[in-house]
């Protein structure tokens, strides 16, 4: 089972790193522009041969539109739409920020269209509150607005968390689409960390995945891009690398497939939804995959992760010291490892005999979350132990087949470690430019950090799993939300 995860593993890096380095080649700003006279970009493109990416998925989604007699009240153009970006802060610096919201005022989406919410925490203290104004100061001209919402400390039936910040900057926006005479539903909310860094071109393809669809579908969607922990990749130590160029493939592993694509990270909802289901969970450590969760059963299971394979950029962990980034990595994988609560949440929902949605289609999902977690949880161990388990249970009475499956097992990993080498030769090509601090040899280190694999699987991935299911296990419920410290080296 093993090495058939190892080898499905390695096709869907190498095919899903090519599918994202061809939709960021595409203009997505052309595209969009096609669809505000989708007759005529039919007629002038139906003829055209093209190997750009899903060309010929976007000359039907042309012909779809045109041939429509309802085409003006069942879909959306791109220039009657409207971006929100929210930034959720808590107490990071400048230098953090700066870059993240820059990239967004860099945008090929027009500037003018883009509503920036900061939304900041109260307990982040005078230092946030100084950088938050000073940001907005910076970028006030840049977009069609630019608001500052400073979410309260201690509000009734709250976690200390980014879920309750989120919250509140949506209730703002919302306050604000209805003063400006904005119609909600034609508003997509993107939710971005202090240190994501969206590529140019994320918010016209976001656009164009949304205008494609009717309105009733596109509303029952959220729109996941490809999180890639790359910004600074280059300063990081080497077992953060590893996990940070782990993480990033899973996520271009998802993207590959729909089915089981969930929310995580950054994300993209239409604000109507987001009013109708009350925002984000307020409650929860772990909001953006509960936020899957959330709107399948509100919707009823009329619900799906749409994926839009244009990268936003994340930090990698790092602190100011090495044993700092070492704890702070730890901290940060049991807080995403602690989504596993969200197998009490399907299963009560899907169990209940007065259940909503479709039982025969949510079970295999339910299915797959619980597998994930367990696996998650247990693959390491197995990997690197269950080989001589058999032996040393046996020491009585140690048959052929017992005696070689430590062999056969290390055959079979040697086999497996092909998937190794493909996500290697797929992370040099991800990696960004190389800062000129750094020698040419640096690059070396890039592959020569994957020694530590084993060793961070069982050390950080399945120890973390480990922690935040006990937890849960035994009812010691994390309360609040920790935050993994943003350092900038210079």
């Amino acid at each position: 089972m093993t090495l058939v995860k190892a080898v499905g593993i390695a096709y869907r890096t190498y095919g899903g790193f090519n599918t994202m380095k061809a939709a960021e080649k595409v203009d997505w700003r052309k595209r969009c522009e096609d669809l505000e006279d989708p007759h005529e970009a039919y007629e002038r493109l139906h003829e055209l041969n093209s190997e750009e990416y899903n060309y010929f998925i976007h000359v039907a989604n042309l012909r779809q539109i045109s041939s429509d007699p309802e085409a003006k009240a069942r879909y959306l153009k791109p220039s009657e739409m409207y971006h929100a970006v929210i930034m959720a802060a808590y107490n990071e610096g400048i230098d953090t920020m700066r870059p993240s919201i820059e990239a967004v005022k860099n945008s090929t989406f027009p500037n003018k269209r883009i509503i920036f919410v900061l939304g900041y925490e109260e307990r982040g203290g005078e230092e946030i509150e100084k950088t938050a104004k000073e940001l907005k100061n910076l970028f006030k001209d840049d977009f069609k607005d630019f608001l500052l919402v400073k979410h309260p400390d201690g509000l009734k039936g709250e976690i200390k968390g980014k879920g309750p910040n989120l919250c509140y900057a949506g209730e703002a926006l919302s306050k604000y689409i209805v003063q400006k005479h904005i119609n909600r539903e034609k508003v997509m909310v993107t939710t971005i960390d202090s240190d994501n860094q969206m590529s140019p071109k994320y918010l016209d393809a976001l656009a164009y995945e949304f205008c494609v669809r009717n309105n009733v579908e596109r509303q029952h969607r959220s729109y996941q891009p490809i999180c890639v922990f790359t910004n600074n990749i280059w300063d990081a130590a080497a077992p953060m690398r590893v996990i940070a160029v782990s993480n990033s493939f899973f996520n271009v592993i998802q993207t590959m497939r729909p089915h089981a694509l969930r929310n995580f990270a950054s994300h993209s909802q239409p604000l109507a939804a987001l009013e109708d289901m009350n925002y984000w969970s307020k409650r929860t450590i772990v909001e953006d995959g509960h936020q899957y969760w959330r709107s399948y059963f509100f919707f009823k299971g009329d619900y799906d992760v749409v994926p839009v394979r244009v990268p936003i950029g994340q930090d990698a962990v790092l602190n100011d010291t090495v044993l700092e980034t070492l704890k702070a990595q730890f901290i940060q994988l049991r807080r995403w490892d602690y989504g596993a609560s969200d197998v009490a949440y399907v299963g009560n929902l899907l169990f209940d005999k007065n259940r909503e949605v479709p039982f025969l289609k949510t079970l295999p999902k339910f299915v797959r979350l619980l597998d994930s977690h367990v696996t998650g949880a247990l693959i390491a161990p197995i990997v690197a132990f269950g080989g001589w388990v058999p032996m040393i249970m046996n020491l009585s009475d140690r048959g052929m087949a017992v005696f070689n499956l430590p062999m056969v097992v290390g055959v079979v990993q040697t086999i497996a470690s092909f998937g190794i080498l493909v996500t290697i030769l797929a992370s040099l090509r991800m990696l960004p430019e190389r800062p000129k601090r750094y020698k040419k040899s640096r690059k070396i280190l890039m592959v020569l950090q994957w020694v530590l694999a084993p060793i961070i699987a069982l050390v950080y991935s399945s120890a973390a799993a480990y922690y935040s299911q006990t937890r849960l296990l035994i009812g010691k419920y994390m309360e609040s939300f920790d935050v993994t410290k943003k350092v900038v080296k210079k």
